[in-house]
């Protein structure tokens, strides 16, 4: 699989509650629950992902949740309630594209906004739109940005090991990707800083 570049390698230890029920939201697959461990990769050309899926599902006993196949980006899901399954499937994805952990993409955090005191109107914007919890107005929002996109849902989950927030929406394919986070000021903030220091440490 000399043709395949491996773009995101993102490894969860233990999903937290929010985040695996908003993965259970939205996954085609198998779906997790929290405290399972799961792994994010993500491909170049999108097509290599089929590949990918039948290497991790025939070396392990992982179970895939998510696969997104785009022109440019394919992007796999896999989890297990043994983290040794998840990291042997990591392994086993490595081996055949002929690469090192440490040659994989380095994610880098390309937006970060923190909004205060949302308004009434522009909750309701959010809310449309998303497929987690609620924005309340008069709390705060905080939005990520990162590239490549699959790395964005360990932005996500160490931002719920560490704060008290809402899951608001996530989406970890495709060019960039994208989390929004809400709650009170406080929390927030907390959360950014976990968030993008997951983000700076892979690599660092």
């Amino acid at each position: 699989m000399a043709d395949t570049e491996i773009r995101a390698y993102c490894f969860l230890d233990t999903m937290q509650p929010q985040f695996a029920s908003f993965q259970a939201t939205i996954a085609q697959g198998f779906l997790p629950v929290a405290g399972q461990s799961a792994l994010f990769i993500e491909v170049a050309p999108g097509m290599q992902i089929q590949k990918i899926t039948d290497i991790a599902c025939k070396a392990t006993a992982v179970m895939p949740g998510m696969q997104i196949v785009e022109r440019a980006f394919g992007m796999l899901e896999v989890h297990h309630a043994d983290q040794g399954e998840v990291r042997q499937a990591g392994e086993a994805i490595l081996e055949s594209v002929g690469v090192k952990l440490s040659s994989v993409t380095k994610p880098k955090v390309s937006t970060s906004s923190i909004i205060r005191k949302i308004t009434d109107y522009h909750t309701m914007l959010i809310n449309r739109t998303r497929h987690g919890g609620m924005l309340l107005g008069g709390q705060t929002l905080y939005i990520l940005e990162v590239e490549p996109a699959a790395y964005i849902h360990l932005a996500a989950n160490e931002a719920e090991k560490a704060s008290n927030i809402n899951l608001l929406e996530l989406r970890g394919y495709g060019a960039f990707g994208r989390l929004f986070l809400g709650g009170e000021e406080a929390d927030v903030v907390v959360a950014a800083e976990a968030a993008e220091s997951a983000i700076k440490s892979i690599g660092a």
